[in-house]
């Protein structure tokens, strides 16, 4: 870094705020996209100096049969695209695809269960095996499973959890739109039992199911409102699946997935903005648009649960190319 460089970072504010409302966050997301992108970059550059990127793997444990009624979800049982009929995987199979994912340079595993909530006996047992198992390989351990008690979450916790994912998917008030089986509040108690517990929280959303730009800013506000931050931010662009109640919504605009982060980036200073589902429809160009407005762990890997991904090899070159720091050496081993 430059010496004038480091005197402007010296000037950029990255206090952390959690009073937000949702006209501020209207303003930011319509700002001219130079703007937004400059302050995005400015507050990046300060809270996360480096441009270090974390490479994620995802696997689907037990996929499709799910109970809920998510209309963008390919695994919902109410949906006839319901990918029901995999068997779940055993412990062996997980702890295998989780060292493939260290050998590809993947350094935070995240594992996927189709459920409303975590059952307990025999399932629960084999994910508290998984968790551990994975932690013992050097890797951070993420699930998402649905909903889960004070106890399951001690539990995980105990097992050596880093962080569970529980998404709002979208804003409070559209959110009646898109789920009917579970509430917002049943989502928000979720999370606090789940920072209870000392796990920290991975948790965003998905654009692109037909909401408006308030809507967006009304999600962000119950992230950037949360108190601390979820540790990390996942943002979704909607892959829209045959079978699904949103199958024919057209794909988002590349530039309002770059809004959005750069946006998410301005909120939450220090939480890691995940680029996710959706980044197969990017160009590269788009791609490094969102790693340069903010965004600093991508999914990395063939498939997403049951959706695709972008291929291991072009990820290493797109990141290379720019010049962001990911440890390769493990990767090359």
């Amino acid at each position: 870094m430059t010496l004038l460089e480091s005197k402007f970072l010296d000037l950029v504010d990255v206090s952390v705020r959690h009073d937000w409302d949702v006209s501020e966050i209207v303003s930011l997301l319509e700002k001219p996209l130079m703007n937004l992108l400059w302050e995005a970059q400015s507050i990046h550059r300060k809270a996360n100096p480096g441009y270090k990127v974390q490479l994620a793997s995802l696997l689907s444990v037990k996929t499709g049969g799910c109970e809920e009624d998510c209309a963008y979800c390919p695994q919902s049982m109410h949906n006839s695209s319901d990918v029901t009929g995999q068997p779940d995987l055993e412990v062996a199979q997980v702890l295998e695809r989780a060292r493939a994912a260290k050998d590809s340079g993947a350094d935070r595993f995240c594992m996927g269960w189709a459920w409303r909530e975590i059952r307990d006996g025999k399932p629960f047992e084999a994910m508290l095996s998984m968790v551990s198992g994975v932690r013992e390989l050097g890797l951070e351990a993420c699930v998402t499973a649905g909903m889960l008690t004070d106890e399951q979450a001690f539990r995980l916790a105990k097992a050596g959890l880093t962080s569970y994912n529980h998404n709002l998917d979208t804003s409070p008030e559209h959110y009646g739109q898109i789920i009917s089986t579970r509430t917002y509040q049943e989502r928000l108690e979720t999370l606090g039992r789940v920072r209870s517990a000392g796990i920290t929280i991975c948790c965003g959303g998905i654009i692109g199911m037909g909401e408006s730009v308030n809507d967006r800013a009304s999600l962000l506000k119950v992230l950037a409102n949360l108190n601390p931050h979820p540790e990390s931010v996942p943002i979704n662009a909607l892959v829209a699946v045959e079978g699904t109640p949103l199958e024919d919504l057209a794909a988002v605009d590349s530039l309002e997935i770059v809004r959005m982060i750069a946006t998410a980036r301005i909120l939450m200073p220090y939480s890691r903005v995940r680029l996710s589902a959706g980044r197969e429809n990017l160009s590269r160009e788009a791609q490094i648009l969102c790693l340069q407005a903010g965004a600093n762990s991508i999914f990395y890997g063939d498939t997403l649960l049951t959706t695709d991904n972008p291929a291991i090899a072009e990820d290493r070159e797109l990141l290379s190319q720019a010049g962001v720091q990911v440890n390769w050496d493990v990767c090359d081993k």
